[in-house]
């Protein structure tokens, strides 16, 4: 199965931008530190009628040092949309076919993010201008 699985945000300042996210209906799950991209992470999920969590999903992302690829993105663009990320079943099989197809991958190989759930970027020059996360979930 391949959906959309969230969208992620650079911000300065997750509980900041958090308030409106919550403002609107979103709930927050617990912040996970992401030691290799050097961030904060704080996902929001979206509510059914009868308030269980969906799919739908909001990615805050936070940097921890100027170092960190966020701290990079908000200097260049500012703070906002920052990836598309998609769920795939099977991610190795994934980058594998996109790299065999010619498509430009920032990670040759799935890596952790957060959560524990296998990860890779697709450059955006093969994606219209956009990062496009992989996700494997991982249950």
């Amino acid at each position: 199965m391949t959906r959309i699985d969230h969208i992620g945000i650079a911000t300065t300042s997750i509980d900041e931008a958090s308030k409106f996210w919550s403002m609107i209906g979103l709930e927050a799950d617990s912040d996970h530190i992401n030691i290799e991209q050097d961030v904060k992470i704080r996902m929001f999920y979206g509510k059914d009628k009868d308030g269980n969590k969906t799919h739908s999903k909001v990615e805050l992302i936070e940097a921890l040092s100027e170092k960190s690829v966020i701290s990079k993105f908000i200097e260049r663009k500012g703070e906002g949309i920052q990836q598309l990320a998609i769920s795939v079943d099977n991610i190795d099989s994934m980058v594998i076919n996109l790299q065999n197809n010619g498509i430009r991958m920032i990670n040759k190989e799935p890596t952790i993010g957060a959560g524990g759930h296998k990860i890779a970027f697709v450059h955006p020059d093969s994606a219209g201008g956009v990062l496009v996360e992989l996700v494997e979930r991982i249950n």
